[in-house]
């Protein structure tokens, strides 16, 4: 029985090996916002999606950037004998939740208030790789 257990931990260690994941939580910037420029980067090259971050002029894309670095450092972590070149890395996953929202209140005309929601967000992104190479 424990060298059955033992065998699946291989297995799903082996399985964890080839995703790899960043995540970034509490980002002061409203989910929307974030949402469109992780869209333009869904499902493309690594080289290719930083370039466009880097190219973009939207706030949120400065933050993308930094995560997308995180996760191509944490690939390397896990696959240190493999070339970043031949690995074919590109963004398999990406998807922008909501966090915890700042309630605030403005005063308004005639005595009322008005609430203000200051929005943050948390961001998954998930690597997956063209290359798998068998040893």
């Amino acid at each position: 029985m424990g060298v059955r257990k033992n065998k699946a931990a291989q297995v799903r260690k082996e399985a964890k090996k080839s995703i790899v994941s960043a995540r970034m939580k509490g980002v002061p910037t409203s989910p929307r916002k974030m949402r469109l420029v992780a869209d333009q980067i869904r499902g493309v090259e690594v080289d290719k999606a930083l370039q466009i971050l880097k190219f973009s002029s939207k706030e949120a894309s400065i933050n993308l950037e930094k995560l997308l670095l995180s996760a191509i450092a944490n690939w390397q972590a896990k696959n240190e004998e493999q070339n970043i070149e031949d690995a074919g890395l590109f963004i398999s996953e990406i998807f922008v939740d909501s966090a915890s929202m700042l309630k605030r209140i403005r005063p308004a005309p005639q005595g009322r208030a008005h609430r203000i929601r200051k929005r943050s967000n948390h961001v998954t992104l998930i690597l997956g790789s063209k290359n798998i190479s068998k040893q």
